[in-house]
């Protein structure tokens, strides 16, 4: 069982990444959601004065992401409802092989924007990327930290996960990141657990014990725990984050190449106004309606209830209501990265960071 394409997380070397690959390219508008969106506007006292489907001015831009469903539904659902088209933008979403080569794609100047995790933005920068973030559309990780059913008397909490081995992507993702800032928060020297890399498919090891426990998405985290696995700490859950992590906990957003935000700054704007009114969308559709406005390459074949459920389940924990960037939440994240040795020096947020664009 493979979580709902976690690449936008992995790639360890963060940038650059592997070689750039175009996955799938949405544009265009479905009439039938851009009406729904308009009426869910409506409904929240949002709805602009006009409210088109195209503008005169329409001007084309290129927005590169990875394939992680749960972050690109934002994207999908300001697409679909035409809030892009509303601002005058004609968005081309362009899926990639994990964040790394979103951001690749950027620095070298194949896209405009790129929509990434912050951790990769982070290494991306941190490895010779001129970027900038300037908008969120994610607030918390897309991961928990879940025991093997096999052992779930043993393993209740963090605390119990010492002398145990714990399943992550890969050494130096966000995942590994993320299970040593909540090891050292939990007491547990990380000398005293053992990782095992076992790339973004880590159901079958926690499924039959070959690891105690192990930092997974969904649909892998419902069919555990319906097996009877402990979930130690949910980063999908708003509550838990706060009990966890201290709060939000930067995840998806938008950056731009550094040296063109002054060109593109009334654009950046649009488009952040185009997300907020997809934010709102978001957490007030009905579920059908996002998965709708999702590319079907990218959802055939795929269990559509689960992942009906973990929409209903946490959107208004995932999704923010504004663009506007949360510098305690990128905090977190940046101490997140330091604790597990994957930031060689600290970064400060004015360096990654613009956010006068969209206000801060």
């Amino acid at each position: 069982m493979t979580d709902y394409n976690p690449h936008c997380c992995n790639g360890p070397d963060g940038f650059p990444a592997a070689d750039y690959q175009e996955l799938h390219c949405s544009r265009g508008v479905d009439r039938r959601t851009v009406l729904k969106g308009m009426a869910a506007l409506a409904g929240l006292g949002m709805l602009p004065a006009w409210s088109g489907l195209a503008r005169a001015d329409t001007r084309r831009v290129r927005l590169a992401f990875c394939s992680q469903l749960l972050c690109v539904v934002p994207y999908e659902a300001t697409r679909a409802a035409g809030f892009f088209a509303e601002e005058g933008l004609d968005v081309e979403l362009v899926y990639t092989r994990g964040g790394g080569a979103a951001l690749q794609a950027l620095n070298g100047g194949a896209v405009d924007y790129a929509a990434t995790s912050f951790d990769a933005a982070l290494n991306a920068y941190a490895n010779g990327a001129q970027i900038k973030r300037f908008a969120t559309t994610g607030r918390l990780p897309l991961f928990a930290l879940a025991s093997s059913p096999r052992n779930a008397d043993e393993i209740r909490a963090v605390e119990d996960l010492r002398g145990t081995t714990i399943g992550v992507a890969a050494l130096g993702t966000a995942d590994h990141a993320l299970a040593l800032f909540l090891l050292k928060q939990a007491g547990v020297p990380a000398d005293e657990v053992e990782f095992a890399t076992l790339g973004t498919n880590l159901y079958h090891a926690l499924r039959l014990g070959q690891v105690d426990a192990g930092m997974v998405q969904e649909p892998s985290l419902s069919m555990l725990t319906e097996q009877g696995a402990n979930m130690l700490m949910n980063g999908m859950d708003l509550e838990d984050a706060e009990r966890y992590l201290g709060g939000a906990y930067e995840f998806m957003g938008v950056s731009v190449r550094s040296d063109e935000i002054e060109e593109r700054r009334e654009e950046m704007q649009a488009l952040g106004r185009a997300l907020r009114k997809g934010l709102l969308f978001t957490r007030e559709a009905d579920v059908q309606d996002l998965v709708d406005a999702l590319p079907q390459e990218l959802v055939a074949g795929g269990d559509i209830e689960r992942l009906k459920g973990a929409l209903e389940r946490y959107r208004t924990s995932l999704y923010p209501i504004e663009v506007t960037i949360d510098p305690d939440a990128a905090e977190r994240v940046i101490r997140s990265q330091l604790d597990a040795e994957i930031l060689e020096r600290r970064i400060e947020l004015d360096e990654i960071m613009d956010r006068t664009v969209l206000g801060s």
